[in-house]
């Protein structure tokens, strides 16, 4: 899954690596470290600009909420349970489907943060030992240091409580589509540590390169079946891992240090 991220790259980067056109600076937003779900953040789409008059898709830096509200929801209140989609099942779940064929983004990261449970206390889990688990931390981002372009889909929802003009009168929200996390070896892993993605958890973000890129993003693309072949994984050993403070275990701390690289797991965590 994908439920804690990092994302520190600022407009004038993200507008290079994806050839932005368009981006408002009232929407800039503070690099963040521990990017939850609920919060603002960074997406890259492809669509008409309003009012121009002109039909032609302009690739733009907007700026949504991350959690998912469907646009025929009553209320948004289920937008925080909706932050991931499962790539198997995306093209046909009504809270996602819709915007599978139509509304589909690129959520830019430096890269994302799992949890793994440690073997001691995996066991004691297993023996129905009432122990709250003490889980370790790993952050995982490209081995090359290059954007992590996590496959998203955007929706509109529309709050009818409010007049036409109120600025909160329409959300515009996101979510994370996952996959099945990697077997094969990191490119660069933790010498006491997992060896794969899937050694931390069984899912995690479907990773675009940038070759799936413009066809990702193009709103033409509405072919359910054509789309299914861009939720191909990326080719194995991209990706590195390594063990981080349990302090990114608190949303309310923040900051560069939270990517720290430790030499080993915290005491109390081995994996």
């Amino acid at each position: 899954m994908c439920g804690r991220y990092a994302a520190s790259r600022g407009p004038e980067d993200l507008a290079g690596i994806f050839e932005i056109e368009k981006w408002e600076p009232e929407e800039v937003l503070a690099p963040d470290y521990n990017v939850a779900p609920t919060k603002e953040v960074y997406a890259v789409l492809d669509r008409p600009l309003k009012d121009a008059g002109d039909p032609r898709p302009v690739r733009q830096l907007r700026k949504l909420k991350w959690g998912l509200v469907p646009s025929w929801s009553k209320t948004p209140e289920g937008g925080a349970r909706m932050i991931n989609a499962r790539a198997e099942t995306v093209h046909e779940k009504p809270s996602y489907k819709r915007a599978f064929s139509s509304r589909r983004c690129i959520i830019p990261a430096d890269g994302y943060y799992e949890w793994v449970t440690a073997a001691a206390e995996r066991e004691l889990e297993v023996e129905g030992k009432k122990k709250r688990p003490r889980k370790q931390p790993y952050f995982v981002l490209p081995a090359d240091g290059s954007v992590f372009a996590m496959a998203g889909l955007y929706e509109f929802w529309r709050d009818k409580t409010l007049p036409d003009d109120h600025p909160q009168a329409w959300w515009v929200t996101c979510s994370v589509i996952t996959t099945e996390a990697e077997t094969a070896p990191l490119a660069v892993s933790p010498a006491d540590g997992p060896h794969a993605l899937a050694d931390i958890h069984p899912r995690m973000p479907l990773m675009l390169t940038p070759d799936r890129w413009d066809s990702w993003l193009d709103p033409s693309r509405t072919d359910v079946e054509d789309l299914r072949s861009l939720l191909e994984p990326p080719p194995a050993g991209l990706m590195r891992a390594y063990p981080v403070s349990t302090a990114v275990s608190n949303v309310r701390n923040n900051g560069p240090e939270l990517l720290t690289e430790l030499e080993g797991p915290e005491e109390g965590t081995l994996f």
